[in-house]
């Protein structure tokens, strides 16, 4: 009696047409040679961190120290370039996050101006600050409620926000 056997075509019970497969193939090396030719584009292998020129009057050290856990990174010239922000197209976005931060504000050139410092409790606060996709790659950040309100009222300390605003506008009257 003769064994019947599947054919080469076949991949986990189900049929798989040669020209299907020939076609994901070189779907896969397509894929691969774009990733490897994008490592070859400079945008985003510029990491720097320029000189620290100036820093804010923090109201404490434990909110200094929690500032740049949360948000130095992209708020300060003292940004931790992980391994992943020298792999393109990763490293493009990791740089224009840092840009941007650091042109919102930055707390490594106060001497520059404290930017847009002021809402920096109330978008904390808000959870609008660090951006959704920063805590699950840095778990470091994320913070107990005891140790947020703590930090939010060391923001308000330090930068002034709403309530700082409110507070100077009454008494200029």
């Amino acid at each position: 009696m003769r064994e019947r056997t599947e054919p080469s075509c076949y991949a986990r019970g189900v049929m798989v047409q040669p020209r299907v497969r020939s076609i994901v193939k070189r779907l896969a090396l397509a894929v691969l040679v774009l990733f490897v030719l994008l490592q070859f584009v400079p945008r985003g292998r510029g990491h720097s961190n320029p000189p620290v020129t100036g820093e804010p009057p923090w109201d404490s050290p434990a909110t200094r120290e929690t500032f740049m856990l949360v948000c130095g990174d992209c708020h300060s010239n003292e940004t931790q370039w992980p391994w992943y922000s020298h792999v393109a197209p990763i490293s493009w976005l990791v740089e224009e996050d840092v840009e941007d931060g650091r042109g919102h504000f930055n707390v490594s050139a106060w001497d520059e101006g404290p930017g847009h410092a002021d809402e920096a409790a109330e978008e904390y606060g808000e959870g609008e600050m660090p951006l959704w996709f920063y805590t699950p790659l840095h778990p470091s950040g994320v913070l107990s409620p005891e140790d947020r309100g703590a930090f939010i009222e060391g923001l308000k300390a330090t930068f002034g926000g709403e309530e700082h605003e409110a507070g100077e506008h009454e008494a200029g009257e």
